[in-house]
């Protein structure tokens, strides 16, 4: 981690030297002459007003006007997009320097990212959420630094709820008798149930935490097919989607977005959403309640967590200006904006422990609370993605009428083994 010591030496040097004042405000950037660092980030805004952009362009004013001879341009698209984007850069040879998207292990099993130790100092690094960072890692090495996190709970209407005389559930067997009970109210989706394409991926890992499953076993490989998977799958299939609990769209063509807006129209009775439905659904005037996911049995042992990632190039070989940059850009005071701004977690535990106390920050609580024990996507092994495309477009497949769950969760565990395989060869 050869920028970690040097940044841990200079600082020593300099202070035996009594000269610590030439550090404040002017960075620790090697070299000279002007330097223009390239940034791709993606969208988090839901319109112009409130688009990344703007965040971005207040961000490198502020920094830019203390670092005159480094810029920075951003360049941000949407979250359909942006992976996209930064696959051709890179493959074309043209690398930005910083990429905010959603996967990193693929370019750093390539050998073309930084190690977070080599660009960042080390209390930065340090302030990572401890199950942030480790997420982070390929083979004990943190290469994806995490941007912005969330959690997942369990979202109720408090109206249709009140109407139907019930109480939010706690296990699945309260679920679907509420469910039930919501759907002779004349509730379009009693339970909303996204597994279309654009985020199958985190209600499937949601449910299968709940039945003490999940995307990878014990042992460290994937499990799709594990039996409480197969179990969870089948439920899901006989007891929801099968007795006409989930609405009128089948689950495989029901998106993520189309689901929080139906449920901020008030047509959801119950769903499970990230921050920021709240926004939403406040908009909208729906009283609603948050409460964990239940589980088989009782609360589930551990909710889903998303986090989305930063990597830092090699290629333009500006390592020492990436780590100045970033580590403003992980800086307390912008890491809680950022959060604040989008309804997103910190992912710093200094600003974690500023949300949590903070009067303004209470609605976020209960997903803050969620995150110790949140479990992650293996984002940590290459083939993740190639896994959560094929996730994404097949397991809505396994709750249709005539469909088995354990043939469908079968094909993709072979997809998953074959994939781990081709990537890690």
């Amino acid at each position: 981690m050869q920028r970690r010591a040097w940044r841990t030496g200079t600082i020593a040097a300099v202070a035996a030297l009594g000269m610590t004042g030439v550090l404040s405000g002017c960075g620790l950037g090697g070299g000279s002459g002007e330097v223009t660092l390239k940034l791709v980030a993606a969208d988090y805004g839901d319109s112009p007003a409130n688009s990344s952009k703007k965040y971005w362009a207040d961000l490198v004013d502020a920094y830019e006007a203390r670092h005159p001879d480094v810029h920075v341009e951003v360049s941000v698209y949407s979250w359909t997009e942006v992976d996209r984007r930064v696959r051709r850069l890179v493959d074309a040879g043209k690398a930005p320097d910083m990429a905010q998207i959603g996967a990193y292990a693929d370019y750093a099993a390539e050998d073309r990212l930084y190690r977070a130790g080599d660009v960042l100092s080390i209390p930065v690094q340090a302030d990572f959420v401890p199950q942030l960072s480790q997420a982070g890692e390929v083979d004990g090495v943190q290469y994806g630094m995490p941007f912005a996190a969330s959690t997942r709970l369990l979202f109720y209407n408090k109206t249709l709820f009140k109407k139907a005389g019930l109480k939010p559930p706690t296990t699945w067997a309260e679920l679907a008798a509420d469910a039930a009970a919501l759907k002779d109210e004349g509730v379009t989706y009693p339970y909303a149930l996204p597994l279309g394409p654009e985020e199958a991926q985190a209600e499937t890992l949601q449910w299968l935490l709940s039945g003490g499953g999940g995307y990878t076993s014990t042992v460290g490989g994937y499990g799709l097919d594990a039996a409480e998977n197969i179990e969870t799958f089948t439920w899901l299939k006989d007891e929801l989607v099968g007795k006409g609990l989930t609405g009128p769209v089948a689950p495989g063509k029901l998106n993520r977005a189309a689901a929080f807006a139906a449920f901020a129209d008030g047509r959801v009775g119950m769903l499970n959403g990230h921050p920021s439905l709240m926004k939403t659904a406040e908009e909208k005037g729906v009283e609603f309640g948050m409460v964990p996911m239940p589980g088989k049995d009782g609360a589930a042992r551990n909710a889903l967590g998303v986090a989305d990632w930063m990597a830092a190039f090699k290629q333009n070989g500006h390592g020492e200006q990436i780590g100045d940059f970033l580590d403003f850009v992980y800086s307390e005071k912008n890491v809680l904006a950022f959060s604040r701004e989008y309804d997103l977690l910190p992912v710093t535990t200094s600003a974690s422990g500023t949300m949590a106390t903070a009067a303004g920050d209470q609605d976020l609580k209960p997903f803050l609370d969620e995150l110790p024990l949140a479990e992650l996507y293996p984002v940590g092994r290459t083939s993740w993605a190639t896994v959560s495309a094929a996730l994404k477009k097949q397991i809505g497949t396994a709750v249709l009428p005539d469909a088995s769950p354990a043939l469908v969760l079968g094909e993709l565990q072979t997809r998953a083994m074959t994939a781990d395989t081709s990537t890690s060869g």
